[in-house]
């Protein structure tokens, strides 16, 4: 079962990033890892700052979180992550498929460029990746991230997106 996450699911969104994101320790720079990898700090201002966290039940028990954040005019996913003894299981196309529905808006993802498995998951279910001259003015209008940060991502776009640009 997909619900929106409510307040008393914010220990289980944090435990699953954290859990899932130990995939990234090692693959991403160093200076953008850090444990926790979400802190709660982090999570609450993502919170205040739109992010509507949806979570995917199993057995009555979150495995996996994915977010939504609008702006008006594109819908970005964010936090998409799904606790690793679950993984591969088709939870995280569950969830990709339940949120692009939410939205009638073009979509973006953001992702660490070094991460192929993340990558082929998001082109697997229709977005592609931007060129380093179109991603990195979305990052700096969409993301708050770091420099480094910035320099480590890809964006992945929509069908809608795409039409968007063209027309």
């Amino acid at each position: 079962m997909i619900r929106q996450c409510v307040q008393t699911d914010f220990d289980s969104i944090c435990s699953i990033i954290n859990d899932a994101a130990m995939k990234y320790k090692g693959i991403i720079p160093a200076a953008c890892w850090h444990e926790p990898y979400m802190s709660a700090e982090q999570l609450t201002k993502d919170i205040a700052a739109g992010v509507e966290f949806y979570c995917y039940e199993d057995n009555g028990k979150p495995a996996g979180v994915m977010g939504l954040q609008h702006f008006p005019d594109v819908t970005l996913i964010r936090h998409a992550y799904v606790l690793s003894a679950a993984q591969g299981k088709g939870i995280g196309g569950k969830l990709l498929t339940s949120l692009l529905a939410k939205t009638d808006k073009p979509v973006l993802i953001g992702t660490w460029r070094d991460t192929p498995w993340s990558i082929a998951f998001y082109e697997k279910h229709g977005f592609k990746a931007l060129s380093k001259e179109e991603l990195l003015p979305l990052l700096g209008k969409y993301w708050d991230v770091s420099d480094m940060h910035r320099e480590n991502s890809v964006v992945l776009a929509d069908k809608k997106w795409y039409d968007n640009m063209r027309s």
